[in-house]
């Protein structure tokens, strides 16, 4: 993960403290547990970004979506476009020809 983060589950579960005439060792306790808390601030640190890196990709999924939907909105129309500007552009091909073609005809 991060180099932050310094304990793993494993060397929680097997971490043993030696044993005083009092119990624990109070210095190696707070050692272990100042890291445990320090993991725990790098883990939110982690979640927060994580979470903000989220929110982004998904907004920048939405964004994307929506350029999408109207590309292929704008395709449709470029297409149905093309077809009426081509008939119509055929149109006035034969009639030009046919000013033409009927236009040499007369002045032959």
């Amino acid at each position: 993960m991060s180099k932050e983060i310094i304990l793993n589950p494993d060397m929680l579960y097997n971490w043993e403290f030696k044993v005083d005439a009092r119990g624990y060792r109070p210095q190696e306790v707070d050692k272990v547990l100042d890291m445990v808390i320090s993991d725990y601030y790098a883990y939110e640190r982690l979640i927060k970004e994580q979470k903000s890196q989220i929110e982004n990709l998904n907004n920048e999924i939405l964004e994307l979506k929506h350029k999408l939907r109207n590309a292929r909105a704008n395709m449709e129309i470029v297409k149905k476009s093309e077809r009426e500007v081509t008939n119509v552009d055929l149109l006035r091909r034969i009639s030009e020809l046919e000013k033409i073609i009927y236009g040499k005809e007369n002045k032959d």
